[in-house]
């Protein structure tokens, strides 16, 4: 209940503006026209052409897999692995090793339809929970840059949820172990010549590991007209998370203990979470405008580190995003801008002692640790070029310029005392705060590449880079006797060629990152690091009669590519794999219509073994799970389902790391049993 009042507030507000607004406007055209041209819009297909390492995941796949975590959806892709933590935590790796820090979610863009969920600078390593992947139209996967088309943050890969455009009522109700329930409604509406629509999730559970329960709602609403010729869908969505966080269980392979992997070590740590997204899609002739809002606010205890501050940090965005298409005999071409600023702030308190050492009580003082706010710009010029030659040949092209800048206000004492102005012993205080700045941040991405047509297929080649600036935190939130964060952005170059032939694709990648950033062994943050790719990525769909059988499949290294001791005692050294970055991941699903009525799959995910830190002497041993879906159609309204989670009970690790010499994970759930059942009203 902590964080209900302020995000009831705040989506009241915003809620009844829109509300009134899609009530009133009025509407010109058909319907019929009007929804099947929005539809197609939010796909990022649309912007980045269909060569690439492009994912899907179709709305009756959303359905038949019924996720309680966007892994279990997304982890389907191949070249993807969503590292599922506490409740709905979890960390991203699409073609890279699973990244943590303060701005690990910097490395990848979180968009709904085609526009991102954060602003450049402020993201959320756990973005996913602010996306309605419950009820989205289809959740979409680039793998690789696309900075050259989506900007900055677009530099590993790109998660696009397509939102929905109901054209029926239906409710649903479904029930687990745990305690966990989920009741879902979707409908639609047609007033005259518009429509308007919407849908809630709401899902709660006692968790399985001790004081780790949540519950989850979220929120979606759209509109649907035209306005003096143009097209228009305005649609928003909130998402509230209250969530008792579990920290990760210590001891070697200690989720193969029945007791400790139910443990909390952390019973008292939470994390409150709320977000509010509005906007508008304007289309007519050649033309698109896309305005929206963002507001978003978090406050989380920090379990993870001695003294256990509270962090809370919010943000208020807005912009819009221009297009103009045009076509020619043998070209295609976009041209665009787009215009965003963003309000953010933090403040992170320590209410009691540390307990500890005696390092770490005198280096960790009580009290105000960061108190600062930050304002920013963006502006983007982009362009996309399809040009033909012969029969058979297309050449791509893309470029876009990017201009990002902060402005900084601290509101607490410069330097790394405590809040009383005096100095910590040992060396000084861990937490400093820099002096009011301003930082600016200019970067470019280009794609150039070519599609092949051949039978029943196309063969794709690209090269492409991608950036993504320093988050706020990276320059803001600094440690130990660093005053300045002298950070440059990140960049990544990669070439790609691949085969797309009907159901089948097939792709090998290569690429390198510099001014790679993290914390060196002074806790400092910096950016001269350097790491490499290579992969080969395949997927592809089978069908014998009722039987069709599924396969993404991933075979890549990812290492290390300079020399250098990291915070927490890690020692880097070129050519070690990065750790948590198994070489080999695989999906594959077995589905059977049964009969007229009844269908299953069957699904097997592969993880394989992964180094768990960078000097590469502890290891997991990566694992097998399985998982069984049923689906039965009772009749023409209702429609029934069973799925079991885990079929096998096998003991295994959604993740494993290695810390403060010590293992720690965080143990996969046991076999579980959901039933479920929808109806059409």
């Amino acid at each position: 209940m902590r964080a209900l009042q302020s995000w009831v507030r705040n989506f009241r507000i915003q809620g009844i503006f829109l509300i009134t607004f899609c009530w009133f406007q009025p509407g010109y055209a058909a319907e019929a026209e009007l929804i099947e041209e929005v539809l197609v819009s939010g796909s990022i297909a649309d912007d980045l052409g269909e060569s690439g390492s492009f994912g899907r995941v179709t709305e009756a796949d959303l359905k038949l897999i019924g996720a309680t975590h966007p892994a279990q959806a997304l982890n389907r892709i191949p070249g993807v692995w969503i590292n599922e933590g506490s409740g709905q935590e979890h960390l991203t790796a699409i073609r890279s090793p699973v990244l943590t820090g303060s701005g690990a979610c910097g490395e990848f863009a979180y968009l709904e339809d085609g526009l991102p969920i954060r602003p450049q600078g402020f993201c959320n390593i756990n973005n996913l929970f602010e996306l309605n992947t419950e009820q989205a139209a289809a959740l979409e996967v680039w793998r690789g840059p696309a900075g050259a088309v989506l900007g900055g943050n677009a530099m590993r890969g790109t998660i696009n949820a397509i939102t929905p455009v109901f054209d029926d009522q239906r409710v649903g109700l479904e029930v687990g172990p745990y305690g966990f329930h989920r009741v879902q409604w979707q409908g639609g509406r047609d007033l005259d010549s518009s429509q308007i629509g919407g849908s809630v999730v709401s899902a709660n559970t006692g968790g399985y590991r001790d004081d780790t329960g949540y519950g989850q709602q979220k929120v979606y609403a759209y509109y649907l007209t035209d306005v003096n010729e143009w097209s228009v869908k305005t649609h928003a969505t909130a998402t509230l998370l209250n969530q008792e966080t579990g920290a990760y269980v210590r001891g070697f392979e200690v989720y193969k203990d029945d007791e400790l992997r139910q443990s909390n070590p952390s019973p008292e740590a939470y994390r409150d979470a709320w977000s509010l997204r509005i906007a508008s899609e304007w289309t007519r002739d050649s033309w698109t405008i896309k305005p929206y809002f963002r507001r978003s606010g978090m406050t989380f205890l920090q379990h993870f580190l001695p003294g256990r501050p509270l962090e809370k940090n919010q943000q208020s965005s807005r912009g819009i995003l221009l297009t103009h298409d045009h076509s020619g005999d043998r070209y295609q071409r976009t041209i665009g801008a787009q215009v965003e600023t963003m309000s953010g702030s933090l403040n992170e308190f320590q209410a009691g002692p540390t307990v500890g050492s005696a390092y770490l009580v005198a280096t960790r003082p009580s009290g105000l640790h960061y108190d600062y706010a930050v304002d920013s710009q963006l502006f983007a010029v982009f362009y996309n070029i399809s040009y033909g030659v012969g029969e058979r040949l297309n050449f791509i092209h893309s470029l876009r310029v990017e201009q990002l800048g902060y402005e900084y206000d601290n509101h607490h004492l410069v330097g790394n005392t405590k809040d009383d102005g005096t100095a910590c012993a040992r060396g000084g205080c861990l937490y400093t705060r820099p002096a009011d700045r301003d930082d600016n941040f200019s970067n470019m991405a280009l794609r150039f590449g070519f599609e092949y047509d051949v039978a029943n297929g196309m063969v794709y080649g690209s090269l492409s880079t991608g950036f993504r600036p320093p988050q706020v935190t990276e320059l803001y939130r600094l440690r130990g006797g660093q005053t300045v964060a002298d950070l440059d952005s990140e960049r990544l170059t990669a070439v790609e060629l691949g085969l797309q032939q009907g159901a089948y694709s097939v792709a090998a990648f290569a690429d390198r990152t510099r001014n790679y950033m993290f914390r060196d062994s002074e806790a400092y943050n910096v950016s001269n690091g350097k790491i490499k790719s290579r992969g080969i990525e395949a997927s592809g769909q089978w069908q014998w009669g009722n039987h069709q059988i599924g396969l993404a499949a991933t075979y890549a290294s990812h290492q290390y590519d300079f020399d250098r001791d990291a915070d927490g005692r890690e020692k880097i050294r070129a050519g070690n794999d990065m750790d948590s970055a198994p070489k080999f991941l695989a999906n594959v699903t077995w589905r059977t219509q049964l009969s007229d009525t009844v269908a299953h799959e069957l699904e097997i995910e592969r993880v394989g073994s992964y180094y768990l830190d960078a000097a590469n002497t502890a290891e997991y041993d990566g694992h097998y799970a399985a998982h069984w879906r049923l689906q039965w159609q009772a009749s023409a309204t209702v429609q029934g389902f069973l799925r079991i989670r885990n079929v096998l009970d096998t003991e295994y690790a959604t993740r494993a790391d290695y810390a403060f010499g010590s293992h720690r994970y965080f143990p996969a759930l046991p076999r579980q049993i959901y039933l479920g059942v929808t109806a059409r009203l």
